[in-house]
């Protein structure tokens, strides 16, 4: 996490936790010529509206020109983290289980760095997902320090 996503965070939590919703992610990159400051946000139960959104938004706006964090230009948006949602927390990943997800890990497992397939656990030291390969199914077991990235998936073939 960069520092000025941490500074964000700091501002963002507080705004979050009085409109009972959940911060799920902050993305803070350039896009061409543009920087961009992304916030995503949830409610617990996973269904944000665009007046949740609106709210957060014109309430960490304040905070940031109060603050001013960033040095340089940008736009701010506040957004649902959609349907493939990141898994990022403890609680983000025991929530996910049963459901399909994608992981990329830091090095190769089996041969792969990239699992789609049913997350079946996840402990305190490993993630275990089921994945299809061809017509076969093979649960693999991830170590979580092994995770780069997961984010939630949609099963196309299902």
């Amino acid at each position: 996490m960069s520092k000025i996503t941490e500074e964000v965070e700091k501002l963002v939590n507080p705004i979050v936790t009085d409109l009972e919703l959940e911060l799920v992610d902050i993305e803070f990159v350039k896009e061409g010529r543009d920087w961009f400051l992304r916030v995503y946000i949830d409610t617990p139960e996973g269904n944000i509206d665009i007046d949740q959104c609106a709210q957060v938004s014109e309430k960490l706006s304040e905070e940031l020109d109060r603050t001013d964090p960033i040095p340089q230009n940008y736009f701010l948006e506040v957004s649902s983290p959609g349907a493939e949602r990141p898994l990022k927390k403890e609680e983000d990943f025991q929530k996910a289980i049963g459901q399909y997800v994608y992981m990329k890990t830091y090095e190769p497992i089996e041969g792969m760095k990239e699992f789609e397939g049913y997350l079946l656990s996840y402990g305190p030291e490993a993630a275990e997902i089921e994945v299809r390969i061809k017509t076969r199914k093979l649960t693999v077991v991830i170590e979580k320090e092994k995770i780069a990235f997961a984010r939630l998936a949609i099963d196309f073939s299902a």
